[in-house]
């Protein structure tokens, strides 16, 4: 679920839960009180009747009573002047909280809880006043408060007498305040309990993941980059997670290419240190033959020079070879491409190096499958350098008395494809795969007559790749070796200048 997903449940959690448990808890708390007003007073209510006006519901507990004393006080009010018919009525209600109280004139002649009445004596109103604030009573409240109805009456001496049926209120009303009371604890109990449950959740869910972020980027500050993380949820933080592990492995793929950068630069210049000693340490020789006398004919020292002047031709072509691929390696070498015509393109570079070829005893054969106007987009300049390197490291190593190379062309696909075989010594099927990689030489012994730096078929394929070709590699142990490569061939059929091989 998206985090917004999660915050619109969230919202209607929080609106839905609390009104959800406040309503269970009010109506478990009031009927709590109504079962304990129901036990106190033994009556049934409902939790309207108790909330809209819980005096009246007093008002049940001596009905019956009050109306007998009313009822006397108009037919028979003789009765009333009996201490055990009033003691009676006192008996039957005293177990409901109420009490009786006569008045005779201002003294009581029947108190049936003197230490309530006591409480109360002095609000008790006068003979003849009739204040009915419930059903013919009135609520007495203060500190103690207590519901009393009165009924007035004649002694059979003419005094003035009152019955008071008193009630009291101390047991109910702290069941309604408790009501309160415990309404608004539940109502704090629910808004904590809701506010935890959510809290939970979007720790489990957010801030939980977050901190697992926030460890991972700390491992990877004192630089951990194994540590992985993942996330099955498919939000925005599970997102993030998938960026952090994509950023991770991107790192450490590039650290781990810069340090083998550094090795193969560390290798670079110790091959560069082998290869310029071997000619420089040639040069100093022959140098210091002259400079002493050793060269003493001139055919000795024509031998010499000629020997300094190849030493030294070695070393450019290898300096040569480094910084073009110093420019090739870091991005900074313009191509000039052109439309060139393939057939035409290879007959001119076969031409200018059959006589090279010939001198070391090597045939070349060129085969062309392709129709003769086939054109490619390329780098004439480029493309030759890529054809030099695979033609001079076939001559370089041939193991036999006469070598022979084959140029073969072919069409695969939109591309054209180049193979140059030779029948040399070939390539051990264990070096074979690194044959492309830059400073690789499948021959370790690093001799003299082979050398090398390792740069010429990694150049070809930057080369190549850059042309939007491939280029790959077959070879067999003593039979020789094939460089094949491609090339995107033009679809359109408008002739332009023709471009040779440089």
């Amino acid at each position: 679920m998206k985090i917004r997903g999660r915050l619109i449940v969230a919202f209607i959690i929080m609106i839905t839960m609390p009104i959800v448990l406040i309503t269970a808890a009010t109506s478990a708390i009031v009927t709590l009180q109504l079962n304990s007003i129901y036990e106190s007073y033994d009556i049934e209510t409902n939790t309207v009747e108790v909330i809209s006006n819980p005096i009246r519901i007093l008002n049940r507990l001596t009905r019956g009573v009050y109306n007998e004393i009313k009822l006397a006080a108009l037919k028979t009010p003789q009765k009333l002047e009996d201490e055990n018919y009033i003691k009676e009525l006192n008996d039957e209600i005293l177990v409901k909280y109420s009490f009786i109280a006569v008045r005779k004139n201002d003294k009581y002649v029947f108190v049936g809880d003197e230490k309530k009445l006591g409480i109360i004596s002095n609000s008790l109103p006068k003979f003849g006043v009739y204040n009915t604030d419930v059903d013919g009573g009135i609520y007495l409240g203060g500190r103690n408060p207590f519901l009393v109805k009165t009924q007035h009456f004649y002694f059979s001496d003419g005094s003035e007498g009152t019955v008071f049926v008193i009630t009291d209120l101390n047991n109910l009303v702290p069941q309604i305040k408790a009501v309160a009371v415990q309404g608004m604890i539940s109502f704090l109990f629910v808004l904590i309990f809701t506010a935890m449950i959510l809290s939970i959740w979007i720790y489990r869910s957010i801030i939980k993941r977050l901190n697992i972020l926030r460890l991972a980027t700390n491992q990877m500050k004192e630089g951990n980059l194994d540590y992985s993380v993942s996330s099955d949820l498919d939000d925005e933080i599970g997102q993030l997670f998938d960026d952090f592990e994509e950023m991770r492995v991107r790192l450490k793929k590039l650290i781990e290419d810069r340090l083998k950068y550094e090795e193969e630069i560390k290798e670079l210049v110790s091959n560069i240190s082998h290869d310029l000693k071997t000619p420089l340490t040639a040069i100093k020789g022959y140098a210091e033959g002259l400079l002493d006398g050793v060269a003493d004919t001139k055919n000795k020292q024509d031998k010499y020079l000629k020997t300094i002047l190849k030493k030294s031709n070695d070393m450019s072509v290898l300096i040569d070879e480094l910084s073009f691929y110093a420019k090739i390696d870091s991005n900074t070498l313009s191509y000039d491409f052109k439309e060139i015509n393939l057939h035409e393109y290879f007959t001119d570079c076969i031409d200018e190096r059959y006589l090279d070829l010939e001198l070391k005893n090597t045939s070349i054969e060129y085969v062309n499958h392709l129709d003769h106007n086939i054109r490619v987009i390329a780098d004439g300049e480029q493309l030759k350098r890529v054809i030099s390197n695979i033609i001079e490291n076939s001559v370089k190593y041939l193991d036999k008395i006469s070598g022979n190379i084959k140029i073969v062309i072919e069409k695969q696909g939109d591309f054209a494809q180049i193979a140059i075989e030779d029948n040399g010594s070939g390539i051990a099927q264990e070096d074979l795969p690194h044959i492309f990689e830059r400073f690789y030489r499948a021959d370790t012994s690093r001799n003299s007559t082979k050398g090398g730096s390792g740069l010429g078929l990694a150049i070809s394929r930057k080369i190549i790749e850059d042309h939007g070709g491939k280029i790959w590699a077959q070879s067999q142990q003593g039979f020789g070796t094939t460089i094949f490569f491609t090339l995107k061939i033009v679809k359109s059929n408008i002739v332009d200048e023709v471009s040779s091989c440089p």
